[in-house]
Order: C-alpha cells, then structure tokens, then sequence
C-alpha cells in the first residue's frame, strides 16, 4: 500500500502565529482586574481559549502539541500574568497537647489491651 509521508513540523510558521493567541489572550486579561489575575476561575474561560488556539496553531504547522516550543511561550505567557502568583504553602501546626495525648494514648491501650486477650486466651484454652 501508499504510505502517507508525515509532514515536518514548520516551527517558524507556528512561532510565527502563536503570539496571536498571546495577544487575544492579552486582551481579554485587560477585562479581568490584576488583583484578581492569581484566582482562575475570573479568567478560566480565556485561558482556556488561549490554550486551545496554541494548539489549533501549533497543529495547523504540523507541530505536536505541546512541544517545546509552544511551552516556552505558554510559560513567557505566565510569567507575564502570574509571576505574582504564589502558592501559599501551608503551616502545619501540632494539635493542642489534650488532643494529642489522646491520640497516642488510644492506640497504646488498644494494643495492650489486645495483647492482654491475646494472653488470657492462651492461658484458658487448656480449660476450653
């Protein structure tokens, strides 16, 4: 049979359109306030549509998707809008000490409480 040849991604091609999709996104960004830019669900809907036209350009020059390329300037778009952005790592504090001496103290009596059955039992199956 035929064998279709692959086409040979055309890298300045989509280098060429992708800042299309930056801009569009851009512009959609400007509605969006900037002290909101860190919570995605105020501007989901045009992320979503910047992603999905990196892609449709990034196919539309036989490029896969995503490639090195695309990525780098996904992430110059990040950077861009969301450098600001951190992520708030979490502090993890002890809970008070009645708590957890409860929480130690429970297991323990549960085990030797079961090793203490464990050793009657034994003891009484010459009586069963």
């Amino acid at each position: 049979g035929a064998r279709q040849q692959a086409e040979l991604c055309n890298e300045s091609l989509m280098l060429e359109k992708l800042p299309a999709c930056g801009k569009f996104f851009e512009e959609m960004m400007k509605k969006v306030d900037s002290k909101k830019w860190c919570n995605l669900t105020e501007f989901i809907m045009y992320y979503d549509n910047f992603t999905q036209c990196t892609e449709r350009e990034a196919n539309n020059a036989s490029c896969f998707w995503p490639n090195p390329l695309a990525e780098g300037f996904i992430t110059g778009i990040h950077k861009q809008f969301f450098s600001n952005c951190t992520s708030e790592k979490v502090h993890w504090e002890d809970p008070p000490d009645e708590i957890l001496v409860t929480l130690i103290l429970i297991p323990v009596m549960l085990t030797c409480a079961m090793i203490t059955l464990v050793v009657w039992c034994s003891k009484r199956s010459d009586i069963l």
